[in-house]
């Protein structure tokens, strides 16, 4: 990540114009006072005030909340502390209004006339019924990733918001990163070739990664809803785990598919114009982070894709991650005969594609992509408080934009669905020990 975000996010407007610029430059201003309520204010709803939303999503809307009028109204959030936490934090700020209000649950929020749009940043489980009823009161939502945890929720979510003519974005930063743009863009000038394989990777050393102790100790069940909290997940005893630190435990999150996959797996739907892998098959356990968790601290899938009208083409993507030992840290390399793109190094290269030598044995021409740098680069930040790093700041402005205009956000509902789906099977996979694959005919998942 580049030292000055707000540098970089000035030089990256000039390069993005369709895909996040600062402001009302996305728009002339000709055309940006054309829109309707282009001059009114937007009230946005916080629905979650998590780290994640403290330390990223609040930073990234303020970022862009005075060019383009945005602000927030209040907080819903059925953890008492986290409300008075909200308002203190917003108090004196210019992203929030000087009235911000607090509400014990979504209910109260939804229920109010001066809520325009929300953002939602609550468990991982329950993201698409907070999107649906927001959805459904005519709201526009920014939800975080993971779109759905369960086949069944994502079904539902995908279908309110397609119905709607609410704006949905989901958090898949990538998609409004202009080194990620230029990826797309090669791979489907045709000059890369076919992808014949992918490599990710996202390794951290991090024992307290997901983990809140003394919280856990702090919070009291009747400073909370619990019923509410478990939504449509079996009812269990209070737990302030699961709660708290739900990304440990399934069927409140699947850890590292949900979590980290989600967003790797996301570009490959995208610059390979697949929605869904034909197969996977996954392995992992808990080895090393022996804390009562559930879910896996080392996780692996290997996942088939391809179109499913023409099994004769098809690539393979080989997904790793562990959470106690980060060499390797984040990688993305996509393959072609011809070379690769390392979109860490933010490089196209003609490493390992095929040489005069072995080409000319078997009468063939050597294969080498030109050696080029795709643009700017915007890093992920891996760290467990990322800050406004620079593309979630350009989600984010993408999404207030797409508010404004009306038009497709660059991680729409339909992105969401597709990721969840591969989340789900990869966690079926793991789960099972099987071989789980996608019948399109059906949109379902069979464990073979």
């Amino acid at each position: 990540m580049m030292d000055n975000r707000r540098d970089f996010l000035k030089k990256t407007a000039l390069a993005t114009a369709g895909v996040a610029a600062v402001g009302s430059n996305a728009f002339s201003a000709k055309s940006y006072n054309k829109i309707v309520g282009a001059n009114d204010r937007v009230r946005v709803g916080i629905i979650g005030f998590s780290n994640r939303f403290r330390s990223s999503l609040a930073p990234s809307f303020a970022d862009h909340s005075k060019n383009m009028n945005f602000e927030f109204m209040g907080v819903s959030d059925i953890w008492n502390r986290r409300r008075d936490e909200a308002a203190a934090y917003f108090k004196g700020k210019d992203s929030a209004a000087s009235d911000f209000i607090k509400c014990r649950n979504n209910d109260e929020l939804l229920d109010r006339k001066d809520v325009d749009a929300v953002i939602i940043s609550t468990a991982d489980f329950q993201h698409a019924l907070h999107s649906v009823a927001a959805i459904k009161s005519g709201r526009d939502v920014y939800m975080e990733k993971p779109f759905a945890e369960s086949l069944e929720d994502a079904k539902l979510c995908l279908k309110t918001a397609e119905a709607s003519k609410q704006i949905v974005q989901v958090g898949s930063q990538r998609r409004s990163a202009p080194n990620y743009h230029a990826a797309n863009k090669f791979i489907n000038s045709g000059e890369f070739g076919p992808i014949s394989m992918v490599e990710m990777t996202w390794n951290v050393n991090q024992p307290g990664r997901w983990r809140l102790p003394e919280l856990t100790k702090e919070i009291r069940k009747e400073d909370t809803d619990w019923d509410r909290f478990l939504m449509n997940r079996p009812k269990v005893a209070w737990n302030p785990r699961f709660y708290l630190e739900y990304r440990l435990f399934y069927p409140y999150s699947s850890g590292i598919p949900g979590q980290w996959m989600s967003h790797q797996i996301d570009t490959v739907h995208w610059f390979s114009g697949l929605d869904a892998p034909r197969s996977v098959s996954a392995n992992g356990g808990v080895y090393v982070w022996k804390d009562g968790r559930v879910n896996a601290d080392t996780f692996s899938a290997v996942f088939e894709y391809g179109p499913f009208d023409d099994p004769s083409k098809a690539f393979q993507v080989i997904y790793s991650s562990r959470m106690h030992q980060a060499a390797g840290d984040v990688k993305e390399y996509y393959y072609s005969n011809a070379g690769m793109i390392n979109l860490d190094t933010n490089e196209i290269t003609p490493e390992g594609g095929l040489q005069a030598g072995p080409a000319k044995a078997m009468g063939m021409k050597p294969n080498l992509l030109p050696t080029k740098k795709l643009g700017e680069v915007a890093k992920m930040e891996t760290g467990a408080n990322t800050g406004a790093d620079p593309m979630t700041s350009l989600h984010m402005l993408n999404w207030m934009e797409c508010v404004r205009s009306r038009k497709q956000p660059n991680a729409p509902a339909r992105a969401g669905f597709n990721h969840a789906v591969a989340n789900i099977m990869a966690t079926r996979a793991l789960h099972t020990g099987k071989r789980v694959t996608w019948d399109e005919k059906k949109s379902d998942i069979v464990v073979s």
